[in-house]
């Protein structure tokens, strides 16, 4: 029995857009600077420097930016492609998958909070006292939403294979 598209479930599905949408999110701003308390000077020399200083994405943050998502996309083929073996399911694909979306939540939690440890302790300390805070940005946002939809899709999964389980023991 060969893989075939027609037999991957909607979970299955949704497991594997969540991760690649998690990636399609690294382009965006994942860590943003901003002087809203700071003095006008610092504003005035905020807007002077380029975007890429200000603003930058998973790709140029740190591993805990850019790591989570390319987890969760490989969870969520691994999820596809082996679907639809009956032993990987039984054995326990789908609380795989739920391992997998843990992770990558922990992972980006970790990430959201050593977000200011992209600068080292004299960039930091400079940033503070000029009244520049490092904040997340959109991209942060949407792939935390994809993995904490990844894994509720996974819990629901763990209970379809129960049920599945449950329905062919009855069958015998």
């Amino acid at each position: 029995m060969g893989f075939s598209l027609r037999r991957v479930t909607w979970r299955e599905w949704l497991g594997l857009a969540a991760g690649l949408l998690a990636v399609g999110s690294t382009p965006l701003p994942w860590t943003v600077l901003s002087a809203d308390t700071a003095t006008s000077d610092v504003r005035d020399a905020f807007g002077t420097l380029p975007h890429s200083d200000v603003v930058r994405t998973a790709w140029h943050s740190d591993p805990f930016s850019w790591g989570p998502p390319l987890l969760l996309a490989v969870v969520g083929l691994a999820v596809v492609l082996f679907g639809q073996v009956t032993k990987a399911r039984v054995s326990g694909l789908p609380q795989l998958w739920l391992v997998g979306g843990l992770a990558t939540v922990l992972l980006m939690v970790i990430g959201w909070t050593t977000l200011d440890w992209v600068f080292d302790s004299d960039q930091r300390a400079f940033l503070d006292a000029a009244g520049v805070s490092i904040s997340g940005g959109i991209g942060r946002y949407l792939g935390m939403a994809f993995a904490v939809g990844s894994l509720v899709v996974a819990i629901v999964d763990i209970r379809a294979a129960r049920a599945e389980s449950r329905a062919s023991r009855r069958r015998r």
